[in-house]
């Protein structure tokens, strides 16, 4: 498999390994407070979305395997909702659809009943973070939780997509079976605890949702010719 091919590669030449996983390795854990020792709580394999998070598990495994058995230098970052300028909404990113819904005057479309909650994290934040951990060597052999710890919920992310961008726009909500089909399973909350990545680099994601939401805006408006709201 191409992760372990990367892996290989890296070991025999000794050379600093950072792996990109993913919160949703936590599955449907749903704890206030999520460390990297936490529980993963998957469902049943006939829902598909656990695919990723499972695969992503495995890719965690391997890596730490090879830290173990061939001294790979290597760290693992799990990513919490990073988002920021430029990013797509197309596979599903919420904030950048969102946005672009709001700019364009569109109808803002809520998954299920818009409870549930989510931690973002912006873009810039995160690359800080990936490069401060390359950078030291107490992370190796860690799994590293890197994300925002400010919870919203994605209703409340609407409706303060709607205010920052001015925008007349409604809220509308779709359920869940309409917008994934039949059987789709979510996660009603998940909050990183960043106690190990403030311990190993100093320092934690703290951009506010709203800066990020105005620069994914100004992103979207360059993007289209239109005039940036500035506040």
């Amino acid at each position: 498999m191409p992760t372990e091919a990367v892996f290989e590669a890296a070991a025999s030449l000794g050379i600093r390994t950072m792996f990109a996983s993913t919160s949703e390795v936590y599955g449907k854990n749903d704890a206030s407070s999520l460390d990297e020792e936490q529980d993963a709580i998957y469902g049943p394999t006939s829902v598909t979305r656990w695919l990723y998070a499972a695969s992503k598990a495995t890719d965690e495994f391997m890596a730490l395997a090879y830290r173990e058995e061939f001294g790979l230098p290597v760290t693992v970052a799990r990513l919490f909702n990073t988002t920021g300028p430029r990013q797509s909404g197309s596979y599903g990113m919420v904030v950048p659809r969102l946005v672009q819904q709001a700019i364009h005057g569109e109808s803002l479309t809520v998954f299920g009943d818009g409870s549930q909650t989510r931690c973002f994290t912006n873009v810039f934040d995160v690359v800080d973070a990936l490069t401060a951990l390359a950078e030291t060597d107490s992370s190796l052999g860690e799994v590293v939780n890197i994300g925002q710890p400010e919870e919203i919920s994605i209703v409340a992310l609407a409706q303060l997509i709607i205010e920052l961008t001015e925008s007349r726009s409604e809220v509308v909500f779709v359920p869940y079976e309409q917008a994934y089909g039949a059987g789709f399973e979510d996660m009603r909350r998940r909050i990183p605890n960043v106690t190990k990545l403030r311990r190993l680099i100093g320092q934690v994601p703290t951009t506010p949702i709203d800066r990020t939401i105005l620069e994914v805006a100004d992103a979207i408006r360059a993007e289209s010719g239109a005039v940036a709201v500035h506040r």
